[in-house]
């Protein structure tokens, strides 16, 4: 293995829960350059799924020549657990960087290029943001209870924080495997308020993020997220967090 290859392991991640609608597509969405310039590998974890994603997973890797690792939980691990498992994988199998790519098609692959580009700059985490363009969020079918839900959400947040973060709530996320190391992300929820979880931790240990414009896509995919539900734990655990760092 060359020098660039090893400065470029990065490890795609695609949390896969009844996605047998969606998978295919998505994987078949990923830009090919970015296998030309990076030693790339996907992970796809089968999140105890009751449907036909697991022949869909077969499909992929009969039909795509691409470095793939299957995980078939044999429990629900949920949102947050999905991704203790990945972190976890990356840092045993020393990556340098990881992505979560969602299985249901909601994030376009086709960025995947846009946040690669900016692994060569010092940051610690560069997550994808849907709310840099109020326009284009509602535009991309955001529908508007999410869209003021999100924009109140996250000003709560920031005022509580004292941070200055566009959207707490999106799913593209990208992390140096590094400072993956010095973040406790065991202790955290397996539901998904875990992101938030890890926002905060970031923000504690000032670690440094970036936030790229995504573009917004609301399709027919089945959302597994219950809005109100999720509003509440992660207000009470922005607010708590609060009180702990005190």
């Amino acid at each position: 293995m060359n020098h660039s290859d090893i400065k470029n392991k990065i490890l795609i991640f695609i949390p896969a829960y009844n996605v047998e609608k969606k998978i295919y597509s998505v994987i078949s969405r990923i830009p090919k350059e970015i296998f030309l310039n990076n030693n790339i590998h996907i992970l796809i974890i089968n999140d105890f799924s009751t449907d036909n994603t697991s022949k869909e997973i077969e499909r992929v890797i009969h039909n795509f020549a691409y470095k793939i690792d299957v995980y078939n939980s044999e429990n629900n691990l949920g949102y947050g657990g999905v991704q203790k498992y990945a972190f976890n994988f990356a840092i045993k199998n020393q990556f340098d960087h990881i992505i979560m790519l969602h299985g249901d098609g909601q994030y376009a692959p086709e960025e995947l290029p846009n946040f690669i580009e900016k692994f060569k700059e010092n940051y610690d985490a560069v997550f994808g943001s849907r709310m840099k363009s109020y326009k284009s969020a509602l535009k991309g079918g955001m529908p508007f209870y999410k869209f003021l839900g999100n924009i109140g959400l996250t000003l709560i947040q920031n005022i509580i924080l004292g941070s200055r973060i566009s959207e707490f709530h999106s799913g593209y996320r990208t992390f140096r495997v590094n400072s993956l190391k010095k973040i406790q992300f065991e202790n955290k929820a397996n539901y998904y308020h875990f992101d938030t979880e890890i926002i905060i931790e970031l923000l504690q240990k000032k670690l440094k993020i970036l936030e790229i414009h995504i573009p917004t896509h609301y399709g027919d995919e089945i959302s597994h997220l219950k809005s109100i539900p999720y509003g509440f734990k992660v207000l009470l655990t922005t607010i708590k967090s609060r009180f702990k760092n005190n």
